[in-house]
Protein backbone atom coordinates (compact mmCIF):
# COMPACT_ATOMS: atom_id res chain seq x y z
CA UNK A 1 0.00 0.00 0.00
CA UNK A 2 1.23 3.66 -0.43
CA UNK A 3 2.18 6.08 1.41
CA UNK A 4 -1.44 7.23 1.55
CA UNK A 5 -2.83 5.42 4.01
CA UNK A 6 0.71 4.31 5.45
CA UNK A 7 1.64 7.61 5.10
CA UNK A 8 -4.58 13.30 -3.25
CA UNK A 9 -8.68 22.70 -6.69
CA UNK A 10 -9.72 24.03 -8.49
CA UNK A 11 -10.56 26.03 -11.63
CA UNK A 12 -13.05 24.10 -12.00
CA UNK A 13 -13.83 23.37 -15.84
CA UNK A 14 -17.23 23.72 -15.46
CA UNK A 15 -19.78 25.50 -13.01
CA UNK A 16 -20.79 23.77 -10.46
CA UNK A 17 -24.97 23.25 -9.85
CA UNK A 18 -26.83 24.84 -7.56
CA UNK A 19 -28.74 22.67 -4.98
CA UNK A 20 -31.55 22.56 -6.55
CA UNK A 21 -30.52 21.61 -9.82
CA UNK A 22 -28.36 18.66 -8.39
CA UNK A 23 -30.93 17.64 -6.70
CA UNK A 24 -32.61 17.03 -9.95
CA UNK A 25 -29.83 15.54 -11.58
CA UNK A 26 -29.60 13.40 -8.90
CA UNK A 27 -32.93 11.50 -9.39
CA UNK A 28 -33.03 12.14 -13.01
CA UNK A 29 -29.70 10.42 -13.87
CA UNK A 30 -30.27 7.67 -11.07
CA UNK A 31 -27.12 9.06 -9.20
CA UNK A 32 -29.21 8.87 -5.55
CA UNK A 33 -27.58 5.59 -4.51
CA UNK A 34 -29.71 6.03 -1.38
CA UNK A 35 -30.61 2.49 -0.59
CA UNK A 36 -27.46 1.71 0.96
CA UNK A 37 -26.43 5.40 2.72
CA UNK A 38 -27.89 6.03 6.61
CA UNK A 39 -28.39 9.25 5.75
CA UNK A 40 -29.10 9.29 1.40
CA UNK A 41 -29.17 13.08 1.82
CA UNK A 42 -25.73 13.66 2.88
CA UNK A 43 -22.24 12.89 1.41
CA UNK A 44 -21.19 11.45 4.00
CA UNK A 45 -16.83 11.76 4.07
CA UNK A 46 -14.51 9.68 5.80
CA UNK A 47 -11.36 11.88 6.58
CA UNK A 48 -7.86 12.39 8.15
CA UNK A 49 -8.34 15.74 10.36
CA UNK A 50 -4.49 17.06 9.49
CA UNK A 51 -3.20 15.49 6.34
CA UNK A 52 -2.62 18.02 3.99
CA UNK A 53 -2.95 18.08 0.59
CA UNK A 54 -5.68 15.65 1.09
CA UNK A 55 -7.99 16.35 4.11
CA UNK A 56 -8.30 18.37 6.86
CA UNK A 57 -10.83 19.91 9.59
CA UNK A 58 -10.66 23.44 7.66
CA UNK A 59 -11.47 21.78 4.57
CA UNK A 60 -8.41 23.31 2.44
CA UNK A 61 -7.74 19.90 0.75
CA UNK A 62 -8.36 18.58 -2.63
CA UNK A 63 -10.35 15.72 -1.12
CA UNK A 64 -12.28 18.16 0.60
CA UNK A 65 -12.72 19.79 -2.85
CA UNK A 66 -13.75 16.94 -4.36
CA UNK A 67 -16.26 16.16 -1.91
CA UNK A 68 -17.73 19.25 -2.06
CA UNK A 69 -17.98 19.30 -6.05
CA UNK A 70 -19.59 15.72 -6.19
CA UNK A 71 -22.15 16.75 -3.27
CA UNK A 72 -23.38 19.62 -5.61
CA UNK A 73 -23.67 16.86 -8.33
CA UNK A 74 -25.59 14.89 -6.07
CA UNK A 75 -27.74 17.58 -4.67
CA UNK A 76 -26.10 16.46 -1.09
CA UNK A 77 -24.44 18.53 1.70
CA UNK A 78 -21.46 17.34 3.31
CA UNK A 79 -20.10 16.28 6.54
CA UNK A 80 -17.12 14.24 7.70
CA UNK A 81 -16.09 11.95 10.26
CA UNK A 82 -12.48 12.61 10.84
CA UNK A 83 -9.49 10.34 12.41
CA UNK A 84 -6.38 9.91 12.04
CA UNK A 85 -4.91 7.87 8.77
CA UNK A 86 -3.29 4.93 10.60
CA UNK A 87 -4.31 1.59 11.93
CA UNK A 88 -7.50 1.48 12.20
CA UNK A 89 -8.92 3.85 9.91
CA UNK A 90 -11.08 2.16 8.08
CA UNK A 91 -12.85 0.00 10.75
CA UNK A 92 -13.55 3.26 13.05
CA UNK A 93 -14.66 5.10 10.39
CA UNK A 94 -16.30 3.48 7.14
CA UNK A 95 -16.31 0.23 8.71
CA UNK A 96 -18.55 1.64 11.95
CA UNK A 97 -20.83 3.21 9.14
CA UNK A 98 -20.35 6.72 10.46
CA UNK A 99 -19.20 7.77 6.49
CA UNK A 100 -19.63 6.14 3.69
CA UNK A 101 -16.60 6.44 1.55
CA UNK A 102 -13.33 7.92 1.76
CA UNK A 103 -12.17 9.65 -1.41
CA UNK A 104 -8.40 8.70 -1.77
CA UNK A 105 -7.74 5.13 -1.70
CA UNK A 106 -5.13 2.65 -3.70
CA UNK A 107 -6.59 0.34 -5.88
CA UNK A 108 -6.61 -3.60 -5.12
CA UNK A 109 -6.54 -2.99 -1.19
CA UNK A 110 -8.75 -5.37 0.46
CA UNK A 111 -10.25 -2.95 3.36
CA UNK A 112 -12.87 -1.74 1.19
CA UNK A 113 -14.65 -2.08 -2.11
CA UNK A 114 -12.49 0.19 -4.64
CA UNK A 115 -14.30 2.43 -7.62
CA UNK A 116 -13.00 2.90 -10.47
CA UNK A 117 -9.74 5.04 -10.17
CA UNK A 118 -10.14 8.27 -10.75
CA UNK A 119 -6.02 9.08 -11.08
CA UNK A 120 -2.95 7.79 -11.32
CA UNK A 121 -0.03 8.89 -10.08
CA UNK A 122 3.52 8.03 -8.44
CA UNK A 123 6.10 8.33 -5.87
CA UNK A 124 8.51 11.30 -6.68
CA UNK A 125 11.87 12.05 -6.49
CA UNK A 126 12.01 15.77 -5.01
CA UNK A 127 15.27 18.11 -5.00
CA UNK A 128 16.21 21.53 -4.99
CA UNK A 129 17.44 22.64 -8.82
CA UNK A 130 21.07 23.10 -8.96
CA UNK A 131 22.23 21.11 -6.83
CA UNK A 132 24.13 18.96 -8.53
CA UNK A 133 20.99 16.33 -9.23
CA UNK A 134 19.30 18.06 -12.11
CA UNK A 135 18.18 15.34 -14.52
CA UNK A 136 18.00 12.51 -12.48
CA UNK A 137 14.81 10.00 -12.61
CA UNK A 138 15.97 7.01 -10.87
CA UNK A 139 17.69 5.81 -7.66
CA UNK A 140 20.33 4.24 -9.97
CA UNK A 141 21.70 7.36 -11.25
CA UNK A 142 25.17 7.38 -9.53
CA UNK A 143 24.58 11.47 -8.59
CA UNK A 144 22.33 9.97 -5.84
CA UNK A 145 25.85 7.97 -4.07
CA UNK A 146 26.76 11.00 -1.93
CA UNK A 147 23.69 12.34 -1.00
CA UNK A 148 21.44 12.15 1.88
CA UNK A 149 18.02 11.41 1.21
CA UNK A 150 14.94 11.67 2.93
CA UNK A 151 12.72 8.40 3.17
CA UNK A 152 9.64 7.49 4.70
CA UNK A 153 10.03 4.29 6.31
CA UNK A 154 8.28 1.17 4.93
CA UNK A 155 7.15 3.18 1.51
CA UNK A 156 8.13 1.54 -1.83
CA UNK A 157 10.68 3.65 -2.73
CA UNK A 158 12.81 2.56 0.60
CA UNK A 159 13.30 -0.94 -0.80
CA UNK A 160 14.63 0.64 -4.69
CA UNK A 161 17.47 3.31 -1.90
CA UNK A 162 18.67 -0.23 -0.54
CA UNK A 163 19.04 -1.70 -3.93
CA UNK A 164 20.74 0.78 -5.08
CA UNK A 165 23.16 0.96 -1.90
CA UNK A 166 21.85 4.20 -0.67
CA UNK A 167 20.43 3.82 3.06
CA UNK A 168 23.62 4.45 4.59
CA UNK A 169 23.75 8.47 4.44
CA UNK A 170 19.74 8.22 4.22
CA UNK A 171 17.80 10.09 6.90
CA UNK A 172 14.53 8.00 7.73
CA UNK A 173 10.72 9.52 8.95
CA UNK A 174 8.38 7.71 10.53
CA UNK A 175 5.40 6.07 8.55
CA UNK A 176 2.08 6.02 10.78
CA UNK A 177 1.96 8.97 13.03
CA UNK A 178 -1.02 10.56 14.58
CA UNK A 179 -1.23 13.29 12.26
CA UNK A 180 -2.78 15.38 14.65
CA UNK A 181 0.80 15.99 16.13
CA UNK A 182 3.21 14.69 13.91
CA UNK A 183 3.30 15.39 10.02
CA UNK A 184 7.12 13.60 8.68
CA UNK A 185 6.86 14.75 5.62
CA UNK A 186 6.28 18.52 6.29
CA UNK A 187 9.62 17.99 8.46
CA UNK A 188 11.16 16.71 5.50
CA UNK A 189 10.05 19.14 3.38
CA UNK A 190 11.54 21.71 5.80
CA UNK A 191 14.63 19.43 5.77
CA UNK A 192 15.37 19.87 2.10
CA UNK A 193 14.38 23.35 2.21
CA UNK A 194 17.15 24.20 5.06
CA UNK A 195 19.77 21.82 3.29
CA UNK A 196 20.18 19.23 6.00
CA UNK A 197 19.38 16.12 3.35
CA UNK A 198 19.73 16.46 -0.50
CA UNK A 199 16.41 14.60 -1.83
CA UNK A 200 13.63 12.87 -0.67
CA UNK A 201 11.38 10.48 -2.28
CA UNK A 202 7.52 11.25 -1.50
CA UNK A 203 4.17 10.13 -2.33
CA UNK A 204 3.47 12.19 -5.51
CA UNK A 205 1.00 14.22 -4.51
CA UNK A 206 2.65 15.32 -1.38
CA UNK A 207 5.57 16.06 -3.04
CA UNK A 208 3.97 18.48 -5.84
CA UNK A 209 1.58 20.35 -3.85
CA UNK A 210 4.52 21.21 -1.20
CA UNK A 211 6.28 21.92 -4.52
CA UNK A 212 3.93 24.41 -5.73
CA UNK A 213 3.59 26.56 -2.36
CA UNK A 214 7.40 26.54 -1.82
CA UNK A 215 9.46 29.58 -1.40
CA UNK A 216 12.41 27.47 -2.27
CA UNK A 217 12.01 26.04 -5.97
CA UNK A 218 12.03 22.41 -6.15
CA UNK A 219 11.85 19.81 -8.78
CA UNK A 220 9.79 16.86 -8.81
CA UNK A 221 10.39 13.67 -10.80
CA UNK A 222 7.66 10.93 -10.50
CA UNK A 223 9.87 7.50 -10.45
CA UNK A 224 8.29 5.93 -13.58
CA UNK A 225 11.78 4.44 -14.95
CA UNK A 226 12.56 2.10 -12.42
CA UNK A 227 12.80 -1.59 -13.01
CA UNK A 228 10.16 -2.05 -11.07
CA UNK A 229 7.93 1.19 -11.32
CA UNK A 230 4.95 -0.60 -10.89
CA UNK A 231 5.42 -0.46 -7.33
CA UNK A 232 6.03 3.46 -7.51
CA UNK A 233 2.79 4.25 -9.68
CA UNK A 234 -0.69 3.73 -8.41
CA UNK A 235 -4.31 3.91 -9.26
CA UNK A 236 -6.34 5.75 -6.70
CA UNK A 237 -9.55 5.33 -6.22
CA UNK A 238 -13.02 6.03 -3.91
CA UNK A 239 -13.29 3.63 -1.30
CA UNK A 240 -16.51 2.39 -0.10
CA UNK A 241 -17.94 -0.90 1.71
CA UNK A 242 -17.87 -4.11 0.15
CA UNK A 243 -22.01 -4.35 0.54
CA UNK A 244 -22.52 -0.84 -1.04
CA UNK A 245 -22.97 -1.88 -5.09
CA UNK A 246 -25.34 0.77 -5.90
CA UNK A 247 -23.17 3.54 -4.40
CA UNK A 248 -20.15 2.30 -6.30
CA UNK A 249 -21.73 2.53 -9.49
CA UNK A 250 -23.35 5.73 -8.48
CA UNK A 251 -19.96 6.86 -7.68
CA UNK A 252 -18.68 5.47 -10.81
CA UNK A 253 -20.78 7.28 -13.25
CA UNK A 254 -19.47 10.50 -11.62
CA UNK A 255 -15.77 9.55 -11.73
CA UNK A 256 -16.39 9.09 -15.50
CA UNK A 257 -18.84 11.91 -16.31
CA UNK A 258 -16.96 14.61 -15.04
CA UNK A 259 -12.99 13.45 -15.11
CA UNK A 260 -12.12 16.61 -16.62
CA UNK A 261 -13.37 18.03 -13.80
CA UNK A 262 -11.89 15.91 -11.15
CA UNK A 263 -8.46 16.50 -13.19
CA UNK A 264 -8.50 20.51 -12.59
CA UNK A 265 -8.67 20.04 -8.86
CA UNK A 266 -6.14 17.36 -8.96
CA UNK A 267 -3.75 19.66 -11.05
CA UNK A 268 -4.27 23.13 -9.53
CA UNK A 269 -3.00 21.49 -5.95
CA UNK A 270 0.03 19.59 -7.95
CA UNK A 271 -0.41 16.42 -8.09
CA UNK A 272 1.58 14.77 -10.83
CA UNK A 273 -1.21 12.97 -12.34
CA UNK A 274 -0.39 9.94 -15.02
CA UNK A 275 -1.85 8.27 -17.65
CA UNK A 276 -1.35 4.55 -18.38
CA UNK A 277 1.57 5.23 -19.97
CA UNK A 278 3.47 6.94 -17.64
CA UNK A 279 3.04 10.03 -19.32
CA UNK A 280 2.61 13.50 -17.63
CA UNK A 281 -1.42 14.88 -17.59
CA UNK A 282 -1.68 18.71 -17.67
CA UNK A 283 -4.97 19.56 -18.00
Amino acid sequence: MHGRMKLRAACYAAALLTALHGQGLAQDSGLAGSVELVDPKVLRVCADPNNLPFTNEKQEGFENRLAEFLAKKLGKSVSYTYFPMATGFVRMTLGAYKCDVILGYPQGDELVQNTNAYYRTAYALIYKPGNGLDGVTSFADPRLKDKRIGIVAGTPPAALMARNKLMGKAKPYQLMVDTRHSSPTQKMIADLQSGEIDAGALWGPIAGYHAKRSGTPLTIVPLTGEKRSAHMVFRITMGVRASDQDWKRTLNKLIRENQQEINAILLDYGVPLLDEQDRPISQ
